[in-house]
């Protein structure tokens, strides 16, 4: 009886701890939902609120002006990181496999070779050069995609992943007739299910977040993802309020301009679809995580 009282006890301060946790990591998002849809006069006079004295859509107003912008950024955005997503998780897959196959000849040389470049790498000069003069990638979605397609970051954990797999599938396999090829697709991926969530996952933020090399590489407003697209607009909001060389009229417009909220209106449009869609990939990101420390 004691037993069960300490550990009723011991339970409740988990759970009341983990509550606070809970709270704590909300609350935040919570109050940049409420900053976004309080006026700007609010903002001013009495600071960050929770509950605001005086509730505004303005921001939301001036954000979604001009909606065909808007749709055309989250188009390009979600193209790259659906595209990009895909096609780094299989390569990653496929690079990662070989080297953690112990009967490869090249396991060791091409693993040194993967690390190596997490240790340095060319610079941010001869990568431009690279992009625009060799491969020709300037304003183009590829020059989106291809730079993150590959992290060695992401295929040392894949392989980290691979090394668990027991050597008996594969041998098994090829005792049935199997080739590599299929037994790649058929057994190793399947079974590479948490780990291929928990990279997509962090690759996809990867992709969604994209706006430097989207910065660098691309003029044509045709291919302006959705992050380079709200700083564009938040950067010329803020010159034309602050600028002394902006017109008289231009600045007397933009005196009362809801500078701060529309700020937290676009964190919440640009991060919003991404915390709808990671419950759907938890499951397995929690296993992906705790898989790694199993053995056999």
């Amino acid at each position: 009886m004691p037993t069960d009282k300490r550990f009723n006890i011991m339970n409740g301060c988990i759970n009341l701890f983990l509550t606070i946790l809970c709270l704590m990591v909300a609350l935040p998002f919570v109050l940049v939902v409420v900053i976004s849809l309080t006026s700007e006069n609010s903002l001013v006079q009495n600071g960050y609120q929770f509950i605001p004295k005086e509730w505004s859509l303005e921001a939301y107003r001036i954000t979604f002006a001009q909606p065909d912008l808007l749709i055309r950024g989250y188009l390009v955005t979600i193209m790259i990181t659906v595209i990009g997503t895909v096609t780094s998780l299989l390569l990653t897959a496929m690079t990662a496999y070989p080297i953690s196959r112990r009967d490869f000849r090249y396991n060791r040389p091409i693993t040194f070779y993967i690390f190596f470049t997490m240790l340095f790498n060319g610079g941010l000069i001869p990568f431009y050069i690279l992009m625009t003069q060799y491969l020709h990638l300037k304003n183009s979605l590829m020059a989106l995609i291809i730079p993150a397609l590959l992290s060695p970051f992401n295929i040392m954990i894949m392989k980290g992943f691979l090394d668990k797999i027991g050597k008996e599938i594969i041998e098994s396999a090829k005792v049935d007739g199997a080739r590599e090829i299929r037994i790649f697709f058929t057994i190793i991926l399947p079974l590479s299910t948490p780990a291929l969530a928990t990279l997509g996952l962090f690759i996809s933020f990867g992709y969604w977040n994209e706006w430097y090399n989207a910065l660098l590489f691309i003029d044509n407003d045709r291919f302006v993802p959705l992050q380079l697209l709200l700083v564009r607009i938040l950067t010329q909001i803020e010159f034309l309020a602050n600028s002394p060389l902006a017109q008289v009229a231009d600045k007397l417009a933009f005196a009362n301009f809801p500078t701060m909220s529309v700020r937290m209106a676009m964190a919440i449009l640009a991060g919003g679809p991404m915390l709808v869609i990671f419950p759907f990939f938890q499951k397995y990101f929690v296993k992906g995580i705790t898989v790694g420390s199993l053995k056999g």
